[in-house]
């Protein structure tokens, strides 16, 4: 397959995010090893991002505290700030918007640009990344540093922006490969992780060059589905058009500080995620039909289980269930395990509007039962009053900073969901 040559993307690659939003807003951090982490009172979590300089001693995201300690004595740990994370990426994405129009933000620091007209020739779109990164520096802050990818598709502008790390600007034209990417590994490549890569070496791909030779239909068969085929077009800077996704869970979770860490008391953290993602729940206008739950203790193997019941918006119904759950983690992993950790996440979702009628449940005529209805009449005096103004009382005190609305992978949170 011959690769399309047109220039159509530019991707914004921000740089050690966190960490370089401490630096900013802190300039003593500046030019020193940082590590942002979910709490500063254990050693036994890890760090969630880590400054170029901390990385320099062999830290990274990932790392567990007690080991990055070890690699980097001099190692300046901060508690993560999700709220001014969310803050500086909508300044950095509004400087952005002052030079191209945001095709799609795909994570927190990440985002892509569609370049039209004389915007796709190789110059005129060097200019426009190198004023962008111009712009960043001055316009929200000069700490921050961006690497800049220039090329066909999405996919290779992000590989262009993985090249040059930090503070790097790279366009990729047709001519350019696959040779300037040969040199990648394939765990490199974003879409790749070790457990697809480990397949790709199983069917015999052990390196770009094999990849890059694989045609469509073969990536399809070895990724058994269609999400090869189109790896493999957008690799060779084809563009295919996005396909429509819908909304498939809503989840949090929370690594336990050691005072939280008793099953007693985890169960209140595990309660509040439970409640928060209810909240999130009903806001997007959707009953939950199922509900996870994830315990991870100290010692020993994590407990992850599900339940199904009638679609719901009603947190009482979502509680109850949650405790059926809590029982049987109880039973099977004990009641004096200490946990590290633990998640909730509602799927089976469907549009309250779209939900099945059921003639044992009586609603109104607006569809919710009177439970959903006096959930909703809560989340509106939260919204007028903040957070905290009615909750339950076994809920109450429990200071959880940030609570589910942490930023995860590609999800950006909506500015509210820090005060619900």
């Amino acid at each position: 397959m011959r690769s399309s040559g047109e220039l159509r993307y530019l991707f914004l690659d921000l740089n050690a995010y966190f960490a370089s939003v401490e630096q900013q807003e802190n300039p003593r951090l500046r030019g020193r090893p940082v590590a942002v982490v979910p709490m500063a009172d254990t050693d036994t979590t890890c760090a969630i991002a880590a400054s170029y300089e901390a990385k320099a001693f062999g830290v990274k995201t990932g790392t567990r505290i007690w080991e990055a300690r070890r690699l980097c004595p001099d190692l300046v740990l901060v508690p993560a700030r999700h709220d001014l994370y969310v803050d500086y990426h909508h300044r950095i994405m509004a400087e952005v918007e002052n030079h191209l129009p945001i095709h799609k933000v795909m994570s927190i620091d990440e985002a892509a640009c569609r370049l039209i007209g004389d915007e796709r020739e190789p110059e005129r779109a060097r200019t426009l990344g190198r004023a962008i990164k111009a712009g960043i520096r001055a316009k929200v802050g000069d700490a921050l540093r961006c690497s800049v990818g220039i090329a066909p598709s999405v996919l290779t502008a992000k590989i262009a922006a993985d090249l040059e790390k930090p503070d790097g600007l790279v366009l990729l034209e047709a001519k350019d490969l696959p040779g300037r990417i040969l040199g990648l590994q394939l765990t490199d490549l974003p879409g790749i992780g070790e457990n697809m890569a480990a397949h790709l070496v199983h069917a015999g791909v052990t390196d770009v060059a094999a990849l890059w030779a694989l045609a469509p239909k073969q990536m399809r068969a070895i990724w058994n589905s269609v999400v090869g085929e189109r790896f493999c077009y957008a690799l060779h800077g084809f563009e295919l058009p996005e396909l429509a996704t819908s909304r498939r869970s809503i989840g949090h979770s929370r690594v336990l500080a050691p005072a939280r860490r008793a099953p007693a008391r985890a169960r209140l953290v595990a309660r509040a995620l439970l409640l928060k993602a209810a909240v999130r729940l009903r806001r997007y206008g959707y009953a939950a039909g199922g509900l996870g739950l994830s315990a991870r203790p100290l010692e020993l193997a994590r407990f992850a289980q599900e339940t199904r019941f009638p679609p719901t918006q009603d947190s009482f119904v979502l509680l109850a269930e949650l405790e059926r759950l809590w029982r049987r983690f109880l039973a099977e992993r004990g009641a004096r395990a200490p946990l590290i950790k633990t998640s909730i996440w509602l799927f089976r979702l469907v549009p309250i509007e779209a939900r099945v009628a059921d003639f044992f449940v009586a609603r109104r005529a607006d569809g919710l039962t009177r439970g959903e209805a006096l959930w909703t009449a809560l989340d509106r005096l939260g919204a007028r009053y903040g957070r905290g103004a009615v909750a339950l009382a076994s809920q109450r005190d429990l200071a959880l900073q940030y609570l589910g609305a942490k930023i995860a992978f590609t999800r950006v949170p909506d500015p509210i969901e820090f005060d619900e």
